[in-house]
């Protein structure tokens, strides 16, 4: 996992990215995947590893961080789709984010729909 110095710097999936199509990904259930698409069209999506994870004896969850960079999967996804979110085209406007960056052959799923049934039902 390549970083550098600012949120849209990550060009490839980590090794246990829930974009991965490889079978490598952590697991999420259906319906986060279903949130998680919703959400990208406005907000961005936090790679897992540059995050805090918190602990409560009510949730088990990652929160962003001031060290939060955005989830290398998540953009190749919608850039396959062509559906950049409008944080992404602000960015690439800005000169933070560069889609020609990202690494397109990486195992990343072809759309949410691939990525929602390939988990397993719970």
């Amino acid at each position: 996992m390549k970083r550098t110095r600012h949120p849209y710097g990550l060009t490839t999936p980590c090794n246990n990215c829930p974009f991965r199509s490889d079978g490598q990904g952590i697991t999420l259930h259906r319906a986060r995947v279903r949130e998680i698409e919703r959400s990208l069209v406005r907000a961005e999506f936090p790679c897992h590893k540059t995050t805090e994870e918190r602990h409560d004896a009510e949730d088990e969850s990652y929160i962003d961080s001031s060290n939060s960079m955005h989830c290398a999967g998540a953009l190749i996804l919608l850039e396959k789709l062509k559906r950049p979110s409008q944080m992404m085209r602000i960015c690439e406007r800005l000169g933070v984010y560069d889609h020609r960056k990202l690494d397109m052959k990486a195992p990343v799923y072809r759309s949410f729909r691939a990525m929602e049934t390939a988990q397993p039902p719970r």
